[in-house]
């Protein structure tokens, strides 16, 4: 799609206070030449060449430029240059007419040429405002010329000529180096004061997306700046007037006076215990405080689970390392067993060791795979059909005497996670619960349910079993590793399992399905909310 570059006489001109003063200029002076005319105190200074065309080509140049200037104001100041040009030349002319009608320069009014041509070195480019001078001083010269043919004019009037001449073209350039050193730092100016702009908008950006709540108290302690997770901390300590906001303001007085206490900590609005680091800013007229406010429990989570991570890489070597020599236990154990010189209480002994050798690597393949877990890799898929699928594989290796019920919706149900892990927490809580139906009912029965969360519109699967459920008191400890109430188990299969879910964004929580059995909720984020 080609288009066409606009034309230099088609350009909008940027300087509307320059064209505002100069179309008014133009009234007044208009005016001010009719006023001499027909006063007793200009009569003969100018005019006295030719009256009549003096007087008519005044009142002409008073008309056109009224109806400039009426012109400029309904368009707010904008004009081209081409319009500025024909203007220029306008009054180029008429002054020309002027000073014929007053007999020559003696008149002074060549000087008004100045203004016009300095003018036009502001509002033009730097050549159309040397031709303008150059078209007013050739001209006056050949006004003078023509005057010395005719006998009216002497050679005085040349020298002047020549003389003006000079000076138009001495102002013309001084003015357009300057004009172009001031319109060079005004560029500058505005290029910096855009850019400055463009930062401040940035960083206030940057410090309302903060996870860290900001705040910014003068030396009388009235926020100067507050970001939204500082209004989340703090709450109605940022009110005028509330109780907690004493606290806040001791709590910064206390530093003012002594800043190298430790970082202070503050109660938040939800309980919540808030350490807060301050930090004194220099200001002319009195400083200012910088607070910057965090949630001490999250520092704390974080910082535990860098230990856990930690923990959990020394635990998989040292799992690594005794899987070896278990292994070796465990086999000499079995060659044991299979020598007909031991006793009754020696076999018992030996199904001890096996036995516990068993749980034992259990455990260290547990250790083992939190160890090397690999990142989630989601993707989206039909709940209703995966789960069947599952069930189908799972049932093909559960005990003989295993029930399962599976209860699923009539349409889709969407859901997205790694399939993989997916299985992994399925086949966790599944076994669990066919344990705990086998050790309360004495037969292993299973219910699986698939259907869609009416309130927060995201796919659920409850897994639940027939036993007594999960103790009240022990319901913030379940999913805490190495917790067990059994005798056989490791304590680590209801944490792996949601370390998983959380790594597919899914809650695991238990509770009492629809039937009132113990159940096990699975939940998934919404498909919509997910974070990719």
């Amino acid at each position: 799609m080609s288009s066409t570059a606009p034309t230099a006489s088609s350009q909008p001109l940027q300087h509307h206070e320059l064209l505002r003063i100069y179309a008014y200029y133009r009234v007044a002076i208009a005016l001010i030449l009719l006023g001499i005319f027909n006063s007793e105190f200009g009569r003969g200074a100018v005019g006295n060449s030719a009256p009549a065309l003096y007087l008519n080509t005044v009142v002409a140049y008073c008309a056109l430029n009224i109806g400039w200037l009426l012109h400029l104001r309904r368009n707010h100041y904008r004009t081209s240059t081409g319009q500025v040009g024909v203007i220029l030349g306008c009054d180029i002319l008429t002054l020309l007419i002027l000073i014929q009608a007053s007999g020559g320069l003696n008149s002074g009014l060549g000087y008004l040429l100045l203004i016009n041509c300095s003018v036009g070195s502001m509002l033009l480019d730097r050549r159309m405002g040397a031709f303008f001078a150059a078209v007013a001083s050739m001209a006056v010269i050949g006004q003078q010329l023509y005057g010395l043919l005719s006998g009216v004019a002497d050679t005085q009037d040349i020298v002047a000529a020549g003389s003006l001449g000079i000076l138009l073209f001495a102002t013309v350039s001084a003015l357009q180096y300057l004009s172009g050193r001031i319109r060079s730092a005004t560029l500058r100016a505005d290029q910096q004061s855009r850019q400055a702009a463009h930062l401040q908008r940035l960083a206030q950006q940057i410090v309302e997306r903060m996870r860290t709540g900001v705040l910014v108290l003068d030396s009388a302690n009235n926020p100067e700046l507050v970001n939204r997770a500082a209004q989340r901390l703090l709450g109605d300590r940022l009110q005028s007037g509330a109780s907690g906001q004493s606290a806040l303001h001791t709590l910064v007085r206390d530093w003012r006076k002594n800043p190298t206490h430790a970082s202070p900590l503050l109660q938040g609005e939800n309980g919540d215990e808030l350490r807060v680091n301050l930090t004194n800013l220099p200001r002319e007229q009195g400083n200012s405080t910088l607070l910057l406010v965090e949630d001490n429990r999250k520092l704390a989570e974080a910082a535990q689970k860098l230990k856990l991570a930690s923990l959990g890489h020394l635990t998989g070597s040292i799992a690594h390392e005794v899987r070896n020599p278990l292994g070796a236990i465990s086999h000499a154990a079995q060659l044991l067993s299979e020598s007909p010189q031991l006793g009754d209480e020696d076999r018992h002994l030996v199904d001890i060791i096996c036995r516990h050798s068993l749980r034992v690597n259990q455990i260290v393949e547990n250790v083992m795979q939190l160890s090397r877990r690999q990142p989630a890799e989601p993707r989206l898929l039909d709940l209703s059909l995966w789960i069947e699928q599952f069930v189908a594989d799972f049932r093909a290796g559960a005990p003989d005497d295993t029930t399962i019920e599976l209860e699923l919706p009539d349409g889709e149900i969407r859901a997205r996670c790694d399939t993989y892990q997916l299985g992994q927490i399925a086949t966790n809580l599944c076994n669990n619960a066919l344990h705990h139906s086998w050790l309360h009912g004495g037969h292993r029965w299973l219910g699986l349910e698939v259907y869609r969360h009416p309130q927060r519109d995201c796919a659920v699967l409850d897994i639940s079993d027939q036993g007594p459920g999960v103790p009240p008191e022990h319901l913030d400890q379940i999913f805490e590793p190495f917790f067990t109430t059994g005798q056989g188990g490791s304590g680590l299969g209801l944490y792996i399992a949601r370390e998983l879910g959380e790594a597919n964004q899914i809650t695991l929580t238990h509770c009492r399905d629809r039937h009132e059995r113990s159940c096990f909720r699975v939940e998934f984020a919404p498909v919509e909310g997910i974070v990719h």
